[in-house]
């Protein structure tokens, strides 16, 4: 960008109007665009946080890529960090047309005068476009674009996406992050906790999860409840409790961490025995680079221009 200035600077004319003009415009289609999902400097992989134990605290750790999703400053659901602009969180988390915003770089829901926090407005949501929220949710996933960029620091990193061919195996350790409900046998009176919580969960089979949801539903069985697209995980005790909607379900995977699920279906903090429901990351992989590297805006301004050299070529060659 800097080559760029010096060439189409006051300071560097050269000589015709229209040479000038073609120069200019070659060098900016030529330009590459910008990088997205936070790469590395050798561009090889995606940049991925780590959670880390903060030296005053012993057990509680810090992950980095939590979110709190607000509306007028109170918490409504979690999320996940996975770009400098972009976080995933739950549709059906989405309330209408409702100013929201994101705190990211604290463990404490409200981190008063904490100078890590950061409150950033959302500038647009994406649901996905195959979401249907009645009894069991279906594609319960959305795209939060922010109004300004993140600079990652220690506080404040993304998760990696999984490969989207990516199998996670029934068993697999993960981990579990919010600021959920602290009763888990009770709905009333359920309050959200001052500090970021953490459980460890392992990944439940989809055919056992779907066995153990239509133990309580009217659903025959041969209608599946748990589809290829959603995820179960449990440690049948704290489970989902610890956890908000719309949070992630965190996995380490090789020294990798990844997204692995967003938080979808509450009920198990009502009953513990039910396994919490997750959206399968895997299956979105794709939608949601393809919204993240949306490529209309450039590919309309290389059209335009395209039209705007043919139209300096038929200007007379004096100029």
């Amino acid at each position: 960008m800097a080559a760029l200035s010096s060439l189409c600077g006051l300071g560097a004319w050269p000589g015709s109007l229209r040479h000038w003009v073609l120069t200019c415009f070659v060098t900016l289609l030529l330009l590459p665009p910008p990088s997205n999902l936070g790469d590395k400097e050798d561009h090889d992989q995606p940049v991925c946080g780590k959670p880390w134990w903060p030296d005053n605290l012993e057990k509680s750790r810090h992950w980095p890529w939590e979110v709190s999703l607000r509306i007028q400053n109170k918490h409504v659901c979690g999320g996940a960090l996975i770009d400098i602009n972009w976080v995933v969180s739950a549709a059906h988390c989405i309330q209408g047309n409702k100013e929201y915003s994101v705190m990211l770089g604290s463990s404490k829901l409200q981190p008063e005068g904490s100078s890590r926090a950061l409150k950033i407005p959302v500038a647009d949501i994406i649901v996905h476009p195959k979401y249907w929220g009645r009894n069991f949710i279906r594609s319960d996933i959305a795209l939060l674009r922010l109004e300004s960029p993140v600079t990652f620091n220690k506080h404040m990193q993304p998760i990696c996406l999984p490969e989207q061919g990516f199998s996670l195996k029934a068993g697999t350790q993960c981990w579990v992050t919010g600021w959920g409900k602290t009763k888990q046998h009770s709905s009333d009176n359920l309050t959200l906790t001052p500090e970021l919580r953490e459980a460890e969960v392992f990944i439940l089979d989809n055919k056992k999860c779907d066995h153990i949801f239509h133990k309580t539903s009217f659903y025959p069985q041969v209608i599946p409840l748990i589809r290829s697209n959603m995820l179960c995980a449990t440690n049948y005790g704290e489970n989902a409790c610890y956890g908000d909607p719309g949070g992630p379900l965190a996995c380490e995977i090789d020294g990798r961490w990844i997204l692995a699920g967003v938080l979808s279906w509450e009920k198990a903090c009502i009953k513990p025995q039910n396994p919490a429901v997750y959206t399968r990351l895997t299956k979105y992989t794709r939608w949601i680079k393809e919204e993240v590297n949306h490529v209309a805006p450039p590919a309309l301004c290389q059209a335009s221009c395209l039209l705007s050299l043919f139209w300096l070529l038929q200007l007379p060659a004096g100029l």
